[in-house]
């Protein structure tokens, strides 16, 4: 359950809020005063923090805010006054407070703070636990030419405000390249909020992108904090956005170009500072052309065009990324470290990698943890890579769509099944991969799936 802090030197403040909260299932400590509550936070880090402006003692509001932001920083913090002036709420707001309460609480607006700070939470978290994915080392691995132009680019872009479009194929590390451009900036104290742009319901994404009011339609059971507020003063990584749809993608170029949203069911603009960075899988350019993605919006995206290599033009890079992954599965689990021999790392330097760093990855964390504290061999490599797809022989012939001794209609399914069941196979079941390489979008591929009963990559 989450936990709130509660620091506000009323007594009764703190019971009638401490019971609401309890009654909706938060877990609730309370301090009478600011050094006592900057004590409590750092002996149990809380989820969020209740905090009254004016209180006597050692430390008052403002002084209580500073010191929770140096002990606590990812802890949202939200403001209680009934006496603050514009002054205070800017310095406040200033200082790092999420939200501005005023005295007497309502109880509406108390649980829609604390909901929202908890959102606000969730995504620090997830940019703290993205920091650590980027590795043990500072720098990205790898010594091939294109990674260190790769990382001078990162290095020349990242203190700008410029919006960025990552490209490469699927697998290649374009998140982390985005955070590599956040934490560079002097935004890297701020949010880093992650949109999945292919993983959206299409009816869902005004949504999620600038939230929504209770009871804006049905289901909206109360507000919701959208991922550009939540990505204030930070940076919004609009993950796969070439799977946008049209309404999706003009809604987003107002947005970039008005620098403010509304929430669906709200009728008043919010200001938002946001750096934006986005990264596609697909030809951008070629979507423009075919119509499908909007030119205006390309070119507010492309500002600075950044390219991932895939895996298979830096081989030479393998063997630091082999041992950078097995480093990294050993401080997750504290399992010791395999020896890789010579032939191994051979054997995963020559493979396509069609999966790329991810696939690779996924690799040498089944040969760590089959192999642990022994020697991994080329043999023991050979039992657990896939067959290299760009290699292998087809599973026979597509069927002749000219043949014209049965009806029109079976004959195309056919032709069409066996397609789209070549796409998934060569694309390891990955759906949204099948669609890129068959030029469509994943919707449209489910579709015909599901027509010519193909489930999951199989001929169902």
């Amino acid at each position: 359950m989450p936990s709130v802090l509660i620091i506000d030197d009323e007594p009764n403040i703190r019971r009638m809020v401490g019971a609401l909260l309890g009654s909706e299932g938060y877990d609730v400590r309370e301090a009478p005063e600011g050094a006592v509550g900057v004590t409590r936070a750092r002996e149990a880090e809380p989820d969020v923090v209740l905090l009254d402006l004016m209180m006597p003692g050692e430390l008052d509001g403002l002084g209580t805010l500073a010191r929770l932001r140096e002990t606590v920083p990812d802890v949202p913090v939200v403001m209680m006054s009934g006496k603050a002036g514009l002054a205070d709420a800017v310095r406040a707001t200033k200082l790092g407070a999420s939200n501005f309460l005023e005295k007497p609480l309502t109880p509406e607006g108390v649980l829609l703070a604390l909901a929202a700070a908890l959102e606000l939470r969730r995504v620090r978290q997830e940019a703290r636990a993205l920091r650590a994915d980027l590795g043990l080392a500072t720098e990205m691995i790898g010594s091939d030419p294109s990674m260190n132009t790769l990382r001078e680019m990162i290095a020349r872009v990242a203190p700008t405000d410029a919006r960025v479009l990552i490209t490469g194929e699927s697998g290649t590390g374009k998140e982390l390249v985005a955070a590599a451009i956040h934490f560079g900036s002097a935004r890297k104290d701020k949010p880093f909020v992650r949109v999945n742009c292919a993983a959206i319901p299409r009816d869902l994404v005004e949504s999620e992108m600038f939230g929504h009011e209770r009871g804006a339609f049905t289901g909206a059971t109360e507000r919701r904090i959208g991922r550009f507020e939540l990505a204030h003063t930070g940076t919004l990584f609009l993950d796969e956005v070439g799977d946008l749809g049209p309404e999706a993608q003009a809604k987003l170029l107002r947005a970039i170009e008005a620098r403010e949203i509304e929430r669906v069911g709200g009728g008043k603009p919010i200001r938002v500072d946001v750096r934006i960075i986005a990264a596609t899988n697909k030809d951008l350019s070629r979507a423009v052309a075919d119509g499908s993605f909007r030119e205006d919006l390309y070119f507010r995206l492309n500002v600075i065009p950044i390219v991932v290599p895939p895996l298979r033009e830096r081989p030479g890079d393998i063997p630091a990324l082999v041992r950078h992954f097995s480093s990294l599965h050993r401080a997750r689990t504290g399992r010791a470290l395999p020896v890789w021999s010579e032939d191994a790392l051979q054997m995963l330097s020559r493979h396509r990698w069609p999966g790329n760093v991810r696939e690779l990855a996924n690799i040498v964390e089944r040969l760590a943890i089959l192999h642990a504290g022994r020697d991994v061999t080329g043999e023991h490599v050979r039992e657990v890579l896939p067959v290299d797809r760009e290699a292998a022989p087809t599973r026979g012939p597509l069927p002749d769509p000219t043949a014209l001794d049965r009806p029109l209609t079976e004959t195309l399914d056919e032709f069409e099944r066996a397609v789209i069941v070549r796409a998934l196979s060569s694309a390891s079941g990955n759906v949204a991969e099948a669609a890129r390489r068959l030029k469509t979008d994943r919707p449209n591929l489910y579709r015909r799936m599901k027509r010519l009963g193909i489930v999951e990559g199989r001929n169902g």
